[in-house]
């Protein structure tokens, strides 16, 4: 049997179950984007919660083995290192993965994440912002400072995501931007908490030896 083809929303990465008839020529929005004149589409292809979150657990994957690749070629094993190689490419990846289409993934994100739906140019400076702090932490430049930064977006950002599922909004998570469709769940939540206390962790870790690294 043939899996059964479906459309992506035109406004974001997921799949478009509702479809609108304008002109002649259909138009396919997701659960999030429909309007009222929108139809649902039938019969799409049943996927299990595992296999909407597979991209996103095999990029955490990625992002695992090239952190240990790193501390081995460093022989650096200490947690500190562990975490600053851990975040460079968490931030790197996901940045990157938002940037082929940015108007899609900034649609995405301005539906849930709080600072994003008052500036729209805020969503489209999110990925340079990580990737700009991939950097920062991939080169050990920043200290405090870069720590505080990440803090204060990651919990804002945890914030967003905590919402939406306390609303049970079925929205689209844009942690990858538009290049895979991967829904808002517990694991978006976890991701994003996990980031904001490596950062708070590595705040409280400068403050306790007395000093503000550079």
């Amino acid at each position: 049997m043939h899996a059964i083809k479906y459309n992506k929303c035109e406004k974001c990465s997921m799949a478009g179950t509702y479809y609108e008839n304008t002109n002649g020529s259909p138009h396919y929005f997701c659960e999030h984007h429909k309007t009222e004149q929108s139809i649902k589409v039938l019969n799409l292809p049943h996927q299990s919660t595992f296999q909407k979150l597979l991209p996103l657990i095999a990029m955490i994957g990625v992002i695992t083995i090239l952190t240990i690749v790193s501390m081995y070629l460093k022989q650096d094993y200490s947690f500190m290192t562990g975490m600053m190689y851990m975040m460079s490419y968490f931030f790197l990846v996901f940045g990157l993965f938002k940037l082929p289409n940015l108007s899609a993934f900034a649609d995405a994100y301005m539906t849930y994440d709080i600072l994003a739906k008052k500036s729209r140019t805020y969503a489209l400076l999110y990925p340079f912002i990580e990737i700009g702090l991939g950097v920062l932490y991939f080169f050990v430049i920043g200290g405090i400072y870069r720590d505080v930064f990440t803090f204060i977006i990651m919990s804002i950002g945890t914030i967003g995501v905590w919402k939406a599922l306390q609303n049970k909004d079925e929205i689209p998570c844009a942690c990858l931007g538009t290049v895979f469709s991967v829904p808002m769940t517990k694991v978006t939540l976890f991701e994003n908490l996990f980031m904001a206390l490596m950062a708070l962790y590595m705040v409280i870790t400068t403050l306790s030896m007395g000093h503000m690294a550079m």
